[in-house]
């Protein structure tokens, strides 16, 4: 599980808004994953434990269920799989030969540090490369730009509102191509408005559709959506962990049986 240490994300007003790794997309794959036998390794740029953004540490993001709320809390804060991580660094270094899949969740927080961090970059080209199972979740897609050979040069373009000089940067993209999807314009619209009070330099459809993919979402908001390409398992939206969850189980089961 590849997570993020980034607290603040860029906003147009020249300012930052609060940010960081959702509760409920993080802990319910990782424990759908290890009830099905896996182990799950934690990895970050830092080696430091994610920030959790506030605006997921609610039961409203469990289905108002308020003890399955407080099960995830107490395994974010307790469980030896959430506070004994590598960095990203130390991973590649073990060797990710080891590694059977990568799962990296939403919030805001992979858009600003995993979006352009090397070590990711060259983490999701062993995956890709080796075709095995890459599941990223609501704004954990942008993770996947790492992979491309001037993510941060495809950033910067996306900041500075230059949607062509973006599309020249993304050349070479091992995901052109792929059908995916991502946390939506119009669900951004709602965080913009009612969590961080500020808009967005870009919206995540916006950067991976420049970068070449072929993205899609639901006409309903919030409905659960996860979309699989070959070895590609991404997920649009909050709403979206258990579905994504079900699906890299069944893909790392298909590869176990072969």
């Amino acid at each position: 599980m590849i997570g993020s240490n980034a607290t603040r994300i860029e906003t147009k007003d020249g300012r930052t808004g609060a940010t960081g790794q959702y509760l409920n997309e993080t802990v319910v794959p990782m424990q759908a994953l290890i009830a099905a036998g896996y182990e799950v390794v934690l990895a970050t740029p830092t080696g430091g434990k994610p920030h959790m953004d506030e605006a997921s540490d609610s039961a409203e993001h469990f289905g108002g269920d308020v003890a399955a709320y407080e099960t995830a809390k107490a395994f974010w804060n307790d469980d030896p799989s959430m506070n004994s991580g590598l960095t990203l660094k130390g991973a590649i270094e073990q060797g990710l030969d080891t590694y059977a899949a990568i799962f990296v969740p939403g919030g805001q927080g992979p858009v600003v540090d995993l979006m352009t961090d090397p070590d990711m970059g060259e983490i999701a080209r062993h995956f890709h490369e080796a075709a095995k199972p890459s599941a990223f979740l609501c704004h954990g897609p942008a993770a996947t730009v790492a992979a491309m050979p001037h993510a941060r040069e495809f950033r910067s373009a996306l900041i500075a509102g230059d949607a062509e000089k973006a599309r020249e940067w993304a050349k070479g993209w091992q995901y052109a191509g792929y059908k995916m999807t991502v946390f939506s314009d119009t669900e951004e619209t709602v965080v913009e408005d009612y969590i961080l009070h500020a808009k967005l330099y870009f919206n995540m459809i916006e950067a991976l559709t420049a970068a070449g993919g072929n993205v899609s979402k639901t006409k309903v908001d919030f409905e659960p959506n996860v979309v699989i390409d070959r070895e590609l398992i991404t997920g649009q939206n909050p709403r979206s962990d258990h579905p994504i969850a079900a699906a890299l189980i069944e893909a790392l089961d298909r590869r176990q049986a072969a």
